[in-house]
């Protein structure tokens, strides 16, 4: 470890200490889950999670780990987990742009921003330790789980699926005992109107059987002002079912199965420029479009996704148990994206997406007096294709097809332990190797006219030029790792935790999907190597407190990570027959070289009465290129991290006050949210679509029936209706009219909720 590394721990844990002992009467910030306390402090709720495949409480884990309950999604209505980005430290998970169900996730810095087959997200998302290869229908509507954990910091000693920023799990609940029917419906603005229905019966002594089906629906926030439907609506349905069995005390099987679809209009961006020629006006309205594309292959805007999994848990004896977990799943979009947002056809991209994959998990655990830990074998087959066209105006207009074909297996064995040494200090030791093979096939074709390409259904289409065929297997690549991970952390006493980490975390290398060889002048043996894996090392200082019998708990960590080779995707606007116009675009995925990421993050709650509970977060991230070579310079001086707000915060409360209603004893929850977001980079360069730092305020009155039964609520979210962009599309260059098109978050939205349980 270098002298600066050591320097900047040093002065860490000096801080850490500071922190355990200034903020027992000062509510800032730790986990977003827990309940107000009981007026007894030993019956104070503890938050469990299963971040080390193991239940303990969160302030015994030394891992940064933020866990949300089932109940807290329910009294604030978190309609999906993007929302829950608000509350997390150093996070950013939103749609991806131009779409509803592509997620964009970032931790710490890390994370992958473009959904193209070839690049692997930076986080993983799990459901039920089922790793989600592609990020196509990953921002999931929250429904029939138990809770939601996020990890920070690289995930692979004790995850299937090696992430090199985090890791977001969802847990589903486990069927119960007994005959169980739940109903929530949802009203509000823009027509929303929602139902999720859960039922599930034993079937016998030892099997139970349960189903939910979800209908989410809404308006736009917006109109296209061309085709007269919604901008910005919603149209999805969901289903998942799911059998257990519990032969015996020490067998548990499940079978599962979910599926969803998004039947939602194409998502249009605003402009932020008038139109280059026509000189067509910026609409007032940042929700409001005129795009003119409505479909891809002959379909409308379409998403489907489906899966099924099988988890065997046995347990050997009171020390071994063993898990088998195996999975497989698809799914295909069609996306009509029209990057200009006109009603001309000047740059449009119909798209097709199609995924598949096929994993089998197996994990050995062993508790014991002094000893725990898990040991796994992983494997995986994934398939991500892409085809689209580029129709592009201009002084020559041209249809440009391209399709990238990325085959991915993967192999890894991991394990992860942890040793008491004496009460109070354990150490922590973990590795994984991975080996990742990748085949790929892009093949790029430019044809003469605005009609599209045979590829997307234009079979009359006018060859000009082949770009790119790199088909047949010339395209293959092996990155094998081991990335280690040692911990040590010391119980001072029953309230304060501290702990220290050194991780390593690993991404494999790949294929540019758009590589355009012949407008680019790439060296064939250039395109044949792609781009190569990147690595992060990271150091991480913490300290988990709890005062006053655990009503007040305090999480803190500082960070450092050392970042290299890291993958940065792209598009580039082109000048390909050397008249000084830009006509085309290129893929320019590259390895960025080195980067240096610091930051701290505090979380804390305080349950300062048995009815009254505050709690928030902020954190606090320094992320800079040091070596970022562009034609052999080193131009790291003008390049930023994309999604990652230097500074974030968010505080909330909630009062409960005992009111009964129609003859029933409850209580009414007032529930109040402040979020903050700093400017934020939406590329590695800056530009008008960067989004300064904005604030938003969330509001939710809840009345629950004294036995559960009931709970009704109205909530709003971004009360001061605030503005931001999310994400858009940079070719100000290209086409007749020239593209610089932005996308926002939701807007001001109220809405009622009941929740029914019998």
């Amino acid at each position: 470890m270098t002298r600066k590394k050591l320097k900047l721990l040093n002065q860490s844990a000096a801080a850490l200490l500071a922190l355990s002992g200034s903020t027992a009467g000062i509510a800032h910030a730790q986990t977003s889950a827990g309940a107000p306390a009981a007026n007894a402090d030993e019956n104070v709720s503890k938050v469990v999670v299963t971040a080390r495949r193991r239940e303990e409480s969160l302030q015994d884990v030394p891992v940064s780990v933020t866990a949300f309950s089932a109940d807290q999604l329910s009294k604030q209505a978190v309609p999906d987990v993007t929302a829950l980005a608000l509350a997390l430290p150093n996070t950013t998970l939103k749609a991806s742009r131009a779409t509803n169900s592509t997620l964009t996730a970032f931790i710490r810095g890390v994370g992958q921003a473009d959904p193209l087959a070839g690049f692997e997200a930076g986080v993983g998302i799990y459901i039920d330790d089922i790793y989600l290869a592609r990020p196509q229908a990953a921002v999931a509507d929250i429904y029939d789980v138990e809770r939601i954990e996020v990890l920070r910091g690289p995930q692979g000693t004790l995850y299937g699926r090696n992430t090199i920023g985090g890791a977001v799990k969802y847990v589903t609940r486990k069927l119960g005992p007994q005959r169980d029917l739940r109903v929530r419906a949802t009203v509000g603005e823009y027509g929303q109107k929602e139902a999720v229905v859960t039922a599930s019966t034993p079937l016998s002594d030892s099997a139970r059987i349960g189903a939910t089906v979800a209908r989410f629906k809404r308006d736009g926030f917006g109109d296209n002002l061309f085709t007269g439907k919604g901008n910005y609506d919603k149209d999805v349905t969901a289903a998942r079912v799911s059998a257990e069995f519990t032969p015996n005390q020490d067998l548990f099987v499940r079978f599962a199965g979910d599926f969803t679809q998004d039947d939602s209009n194409p998502k249009n961006g605003h402009r932020l420029i008038p139109g280059r020629t026509s000189g067509a006006p910026i609409l007032e309205d940042v929700f409001d479009t005129r795009g003119n594309l409505t479909k891809a292959l002959g379909h409308d805007q379409e998403v489907r996704a489906y899966g099924g999994s099988a988890t065997i848990e046995y347990r050997v004896n009171n020390e071994w148990s063993a898990k088998s977990i195996t999975a497989a799943r698809r799914d295909k979009s069609y996306a009509p994206i029209d990057f200009d947002a006109l009603p001309v056809v000047d740059m449009e991209v119909p798209a097709l997406y199609t995924n598949r994959q096929f994993s089998q998990e197996l994990q050995l655990t062993y508790t014991g007096e002094r000893l725990q830990g898990v040991a796994g074998l992983y494997y995986m087959d994934a398939n991500a294709f892409n085809k689209f066209d580029t129709i592009l105006a201009g002084a020559v207009p041209t249809s440009t097809f391209t399709s990238g074909d990325i085959d991915t297996k993967a192999w890894a064995a991991y394990f992860d332990g942890s040793y008491t040494i004496v009460d109070g200090l354990n150490v922590s030791l973990g590795g994984r190797y991975t080996v990742d093979k990748r085949e790929a096939e892009i093949f790029r074709q430019i044809f003469l006219g605005l009609g599209g390409t045979p590829g997307m259904g234009n079979p009359n289409a006018i060859l000009f030029r082949t770009d790119t065929d790199l088909r047949g297997g010339v395209l293959e690549r092996e990155d094998k790792k081991f990335t280690p991970r040692v911990a040590v952390n010391w119980k001072m006493n029953d309230a304060h935790n501290v702990y220290a980490s050194y991780s390593e975390g690993f991404k494999g290398g790949g294929f540019d999907p758009r590589l355009n060889v012949v407008g680019t002048r790439i060296p064939l043996s250039t395109a044949r190597a792609g781009y190569a894996p990147e690595t992060i090392e990271t150091y991480e200082l913490g300290l988990k407190s709890a005062f006053n019998g655990g009503r007040i708990t305090t999480n803190a960590a500082v960070f450092y990570s050392d970042y290299q080779d890291v993958q940065i995707p792209g598009s580039v606007a082109i000048d390909t027959n050397g008249d000084g116009r830009d006509d085309s675009f290129a893929g320019v995925t590259t390895n960025a070289g080195k980067a240096e990421i610091k930051g701290v993050e505090l979380e804390a709650i305080a349950n300062l009465t048995s009815n009254f509970m505050l709690a928030g977060m902020y954190s606090y991230i320094d992320a800079r290129y040091k070596e970022y070579i562009v034609a052999g310079v080193n131009v790291a001086s003008q390049r930023v991290f994309q999604n990652t707000p230097k500074n974030s915060a968010n505080l909330r409360a909630n009062y409960d006050i005992a009111l009964p209603l129609m003859g029933h004893n409850g209580k009414v929850s007032l529930i109040g949210s402040w979020s903050y977001k700093g400017a934020t980079n939406q590329f590695e360069t800056r530009s008008l679509l960067d989004q300064e730092s904005y604030r938003i305020w969330d509001a939710s009155i809840v009345w629950t029936r004294a036995d559960g039964k009931v709970r009704a609520g109205l909530h709003g979210k971004n009360l001061n209706d605030v503005h931001y962009k999310t994400a858009g599309y940079l070719f100000p260059t290209l086409g007749n009219e020239g593209t610089l098109t932005a996308f926002y978050g939701n807007p001001r939205q109220i809405s009622g909720t009941l929740e029914l349980r019998f």
